[in-house]
């Protein structure tokens, strides 16, 4: 099973070549901040399966579409997707209380990728944001497999700005 994970649109259309991935993948992942319906409009008429929530930009008609926390299960992986999980420091340790039912934690807020796991075995994914870099150096996305139950291969992609 393919995943694609993104967060952070803030209402900016996708990046061309993200279109060819949404095709190609099984399941688009996206940890909120949408800010208008419109994108989840695009992603739900075309994507074989989208799992989302909504985020701290996110008004009520996303809201009412989306939940706070995504969850799902996956070929036997237990996935939540969250925007906003606190403070870089001491992330694995709280997220690990928080989520101790699920072995992968997607979020956003920062715009700033991050993949860790925690000692409990958590894998925490942050995808940056395809479409809106802030201070970062790239506009970023992650790719994910899922193989035989378990998380595989996790890509971080960059994109250069124009």
């Amino acid at each position: 099973m393919k995943l694609l994970i993104i967060s952070d649109t803030h209402a900016r259309p996708l990046p061309t070549e993200l279109w060819a991935v949404v095709d190609a993948v099984d399941v688009v992942v996206h940890a909120g901040d949408w800010v208008t319906t419109d994108l989840l409009d695009d992603l739900e008429a075309v994507a074989s399966r989208v799992i989302g929530c909504w985020g701290n930009n996110d008004g009520p008609e996303l809201r009412e579409r989306l939940p706070e926390v995504a969850r799902a299960e996956l070929d036997g992986v237990r996935l939540a997707v969250v925007h906003e999980t606190g403070g870089a420091q001491g992330r694995e340790q709280r997220c690990a209380r928080a989520y101790p039912d699920v072995d992968v934690l997607v979020f956003g807020h920062s715009h700033i990728p991050w993949d860790s796991t925690a000692p409990n075995g958590l894998r925490l994914l942050n995808p940056g944001s395809p479409t809106d870099r802030r201070r970062q150096p790239t506009f970023t996305w992650m790719t994910a497999e899922i193989i035989d139950g378990k998380l595989g291969a996790v890509d971080l992609h960059h994109k250069e700005p124009s």
